[in-house]
């Protein structure tokens, strides 16, 4: 009964669920229809258009930068062997000098020796597969060394790899080397970087082709010293070991130049940076930077009024650019502008008028994947004034390639002098500026280059590369607003005092203030025996004034805690990061917080008229009472007048010294944080002066101190921010 009365239920539920209309047959069927298409989506409908994306891509930049980029490879033996190259050259530069040694040497290694060789940015492949480079293959390293023995940016994966896989574990019998380093004997870990790449690599199982080479940028030899360490590479490691003969191969172009008259305006890039960051892999110790931004220029103010000494104080806005954030310490990045003068002569040598300077180009490297340095669609215009380092001096080897394009026999035999004499080399360059504009006009000054190829230029020639100043803005007082001190620069040659190199960047600023008429002007002091008088620039610019910059994170850094006590030390310039210090101090005290101690020590050659920020840095003193102390380094007297005899206190080095209880003092019982701001030289004595100090009031030994120093810059207690 049960069985049969669950067998009646079952029937009457069915009829209940049947459809009992055409309309309801018809909704089912509907419903039906509709879950079947849903579920089918992206299946049998509405797939999605492999091809959709070109629709939003300039058809010119398909096989330009940012394509190639994607296509490449990480692995390096896997790119060697595709692009069948014999030598790899990695870089790791910070200036870009590293960056154009490899290019050139790269370049050499095919037209000398008929070797395939990669110019291999360290960042564009992962570090280990360097593991994997056949003992067929040579690898050359080009390294540089900033700060306190760091790599630069682009190799700090390298140099973790190095730590932490090779120097335990990894083995690289097979791989043969030879390597130079870039650095600056004022720095205390002079080329660090080179020496202990070659340790670890050494101790790996490397095979050494050749001794390690050394530049030292602190007497300015450094293309000199590469230069005569590549060619006795060349003859050990390419001509012995090798058994290679050179030869004497025509140029061959590394891009194509396409000229497309057809393109607009709006495709162009006409002086807006590239950015070769973008989709590059970092690690978590790798310093930051913000996206590249035209930035409004709101302010500007002379700060010297000395005869012969000009330094700005100018005030940029990011209200434009949410994105753009900074913390008092950071860095700004600044993109300079060539000189008309030095553009007009580049373009006049080969024999360009406005409408080929201004005819739009498409640049492709000659292998697909390799990555260009500069932008495509651009003109010839936009690449010597914005994204060229035209105004570099021309190195010894360029001449010897240069002559080969010269339109003239006897512009050929100049150039050939020049390149093989390096007496001669060096009476041109220590007399005259020597760029690429002036070289040509100099070695044949009544023809045209008709037969220099530009690709051979834009192959040459470094990219632009940014200059970084220190930002003298505290990021809790104006978030918005970010400020930099600019001392203008105008370096006298060797051999003729009288002529001066003006600063790239540095003029361009003071340009853009309305400081001077236009870039003419800015750069007519090269022949002036006399500096100009003191400018005096207006209170605030036209508001459509912008550079472009961005912003990179800096190590130098104010401490969490505000009470904890600061000894900051500056020259020059190397006050500007302090003034941000100090601002965001005198912040916290006005709102009613604990501030903790501090004393600042500030070099300058003048009491008047050198003395940066005096009005400011008095007023601070006043809102910061006995918790700021200035102490003020004089090392030339009042306005010109030198001083007399006495050497004690005239730089910041001594100052410390006559305040050296206190200092300890505040390093020892107070826990202070010390800063040092300013030249590499200027920082290296004040060095020794605080550890000699230290030693001696704490009763240490040699060791002792040296653990204390070593300690105080693992825990950021010690930090530095220093150049040249």
């Amino acid at each position: 009964m049960a069985t049969h009365k669950m067998l009646l239920d079952s029937v009457k539920l069915t009829e209940l669920l049947l459809p009992a209309t055409a309309g309801d047959i018809a909704a089912l069927a509907a419903v039906g229809l509709v879950s079947t298409a849903y579920l089918l989506r992206g299946i049998a409908w509405d797939k999605p258009d492999p091809y959709r994306h070109l629709w939003y891509e300039r058809p010119q930049l398909r096989d330009g930068f940012a394509v190639s980029q994607q296509r490449v490879t990480r692995n390096i033996a896997e790119r060697l062997d595709e692009t069948n190259k014999d030598v790899v050259i990695f870089w790791g530069s910070q200036s870009g000098t590293a960056e154009s040694f490899a290019s050139r040497l790269a370049r050499e290694c095919h037209t000398r020796f008929g070797l395939g060789a990669l110019s291999a940015d360290l960042s564009d492949f992962d570090a280990d597969t360097i593991s994997l480079i056949p003992g067929s293959k040579v690898a050359i390293f080009l390294l540089s060394t900033y700060g306190e023995g760091d790599p630069s940016d682009n190799a700090t994966s390298f140099w973790e790899w190095l730590h932490q896989e090779v120097s335990t574990a990894v083995r690289l019998n097979g791989l043969k080397y030879v390597a130079f380093g870039l650095g600056n004997s004022n720095y205390k870990y002079y080329n660090r970087v080179l020496d202990e790449t070659v340790r670890i690599l050494d101790e790996a199982g490397t095979e050494s082709l050749f001794p390690a080479g050394k530049a030292d940028a602190a007497d300015g030899s450094t293309e000199e010293t590469f230069h005569a360490w590549k060619e006795e590479m060349f003859d050990v490691v390419f001509r012995e070991k090798l058994g290679l003969q050179e030869r004497g191969a025509a140029y061959t172009p590394g891009l194509s130049i396409v000229e497309d008259p057809s393109l607009s305006q709006i495709d162009l890039h006409l002086g807006e940076p590239i950015d070769l960051q973008k989709g590059a892999s970092t690690s978590g110790t790798k310093l930051k930077t913000t996206a590249i931004r035209p930035l409004k220029l709101q302010s500007a103010r002379q700060l010297c009024t000395a005869p012969g000494v000009s330094c700005v104080h100018l005030e940029l806005d990011l209200t434009d650019h949410p994105e753009l954030r900074y913390r008092t310490g950071d860095h700004l990045a600044v993109y300079p502008v060539n000189p008309d003068i030095e553009v007009r002569l580049l373009l006049q040598a080969l024999g360009m008028d406005n409408t080929r300077a201004t005819t739009p180009l498409l640049l492709n490297p000659a292998e697909k994947g390799d990555k260009l340095a500069l932008p495509s669609p651009t003109t010839a215009l936009a690449l010597f004034r914005h994204y060229l380092e035209i105004c570099a001096p021309v190195s010894q080897d360029a001449l010897l390639e240069l002559a080969s394009f010269a339109p003239t026999p006897d512009a050929r035999e100049y150039l050939r002098r020049l390149g093989k004499e390096k007496e001669a080399y060096a009476a041109l360059v220590t007399s005259t500026h020597v760029t690429i504009g002036r070289l040509l006009s100099i070695a044949a000054p009544d023809a045209v280059w008709r037969d220099l190829p530009l690709s051979y230029l834009l192959e040459t020639i470094q990219p632009m590369q940014p200059r970084y100043y220190s930002i003298a803005s505290s990021s809790a007082v104006t978030p918005r607003q970010v400020a930099i001190t600019v001392a203008v620069q105008n370096t006298p040659l060797p051999a003729a005092p009288s002529k001066t190199i003006p600063g790239l960047a540095s003029n361009h600023l003071l340009t853009l203030t309305g400081s001077v008429a236009d870039n003419t002007n800015a750069t007519a002091v090269i022949a002036s025996a006399e500096h100009p008088d003191p400018i005096i620039l207006p209170s605030t610019v036209p508001g459509h004034l912008r550079v472009f910059g961005r912003i990179r994170q800096s190590k130098f850094k104010l401490p969490t805690l505000g009470t904890t006590p600061l000894v900051m030390v500056a020259a020059g310039t190397g006050v500007a990061p302090f003034r941000g210090f100090l601002l965001e101090r005198a912040r916290l005290k006005r709102l009613g917080k604990l501030v903790g101690p501090m004393m600042l020590f500030f070099g300058c050659r003048w009491l008047d008229g050198d003395f940066l920020y005096k009005e400011e840095l008095d007023e601070l003193a006043q809102g910061l009472g006995d918790t700021l102390e200035i102490v003020t380094a004089i090392s030339r007297g009042n306005m010109g007048v030198e001083t007399s005899g006495e050497v004690k206190g005239k730089y910041v080095q001594h100052k410390i010294r006559e305040r050296g209880d206190r200092v300890c003092e505040m390093l020892s019982s107070g826990d202070a944080n010390l800063y040092i701001c300013g030249r590499a030289a200027m920082a290296r004595e004040v060095a020794a002066v605080v550890e000699e100090l230290m030693k001696k009031w704490n009763k240490w030994n040699d060791e002792d101190v040296q653990e204390w120093t070593r300690r105080a810059k693992r825990e950021n207690k010690w930090l530095q921010d220093v150049w040249g």
